[in-house]
């Protein structure tokens, strides 16, 4: 029935902001971009790897994300890579704080968590 994500859609607070995050910052090759007149708001597809999109938009007024204690809701995103350690320096020298590296206890994984520009938990979580 399922077979994979096709995409998430995420409502930013600034859009050229989380923009250059996820293009410039992160890498993620522009699809498509579109500005939606009848409702003041920008939509732009995100193209990962395996195929899987980002869906980034912009609303005039969203209401912040709760954060602490967490809200019902997707908890985080999370991303493969190949080497955590190594996006993990990638991040720092770019300026995002990035949380120390753990273990996945049940697969014996490397992950860590860090934060896009609006607070959304994102996930490294080592192939």
């Amino acid at each position: 029935m399922l077979k994979a994500i096709h995409h998430v859609a995420i409502i930013c607070s600034d859009y050229q902001r989380s923009k250059a995050f996820y293009h410039q910052l992160l890498k993620l090759p522009i699809l498509a971009e579109h500005y939606r007149a009848e409702r003041d708001s920008w939509k732009l597809d995100l193209q990962l790897p395996d195929g899987s999109q980002l869906e980034l938009f912009s609303f005039p007024s969203p209401p912040p994300r709760p954060n602490q204690p967490e809200a019902q809701g997707l908890r985080h995103l999370a991303f493969v890579v190949e080497d955590v350690a190594r996006v993990k320096a990638y991040l720092e020298q770019h300026g995002v704080a990035v949380e120390p590296i753990r273990i996945d206890p049940y697969t014996d994984k490397a992950f860590t968590f860090f934060q896009d520009p609006d607070g959304l938990p994102l996930e490294l979580y080592q192939a």
